[in-house]
């Protein structure tokens, strides 16, 4: 009866981590990166999903403001076996585009404005937070296996 329990809960089941580089450039497109399963018993993966998020903060105190956006997303339908006690890493290649707001395109206009970007930024506390989330459908299993790493988008 315990068993049935842990397993459905993900208790000694599968557990997923990213491994991603520190940081990627805003115009690469693309973010590679391995996707490492480990698992204390025998379990089937049957679908991943990897999404890009940017959560855009403004504001200060009272006045502040939080968005999410969703800049790239990845599913993976494929069917991996992971045995007990045995890593199993997957490749990935995440595609995304960064939205630029009206005043970065303004501060990418010269070196001057650029300058006056960043300080209307500053002054209005606007500020960005790039990470990479990944979840695994487990077959079997209610709860599924997931992980998010912060990235530095230059």
């Amino acid at each position: 009866m315990i068993g049935k329990v842990k397993k459905w809960l993900g208790i000694e089941g599968v557990k997923l981590e990213l491994v991603l580089p520190e940081g990627i450039y805003r115009y690469a497109g693309v973010i590679p990166g391995k996707i490492r399963f480990q698992s204390l018993n025998p379990q089937t993966v049957t679908g991943i999903e990897v999404k890009l998020i940017e959560r855009y903060t403004r504001g200060r105190g009272k006045e502040k403001l939080i968005d999410e956006y969703e800049l790239g997303s990845l599913t993976i339908q494929k069917t991996l076996d992971i045995p007990a006690n045995e890593p199993v890493e997957i490749d990935f290649q995440l595609p995304f585009e960064v939205v630029e707001s009206d005043m970065d395109e303004f501060g990418n206009q010269n070196f001057v404005f650029g300058g006056v970007a960043k300080l209307a930024r500053w002054v209005r506390g606007a500020h960005s937070e790039f990470r990479v989330e990944a979840e695994a459908k487990v077959k079997g299993v209610g709860l599924s296996p997931f992980d998010k790493k912060v990235i530095l988008v230059k």
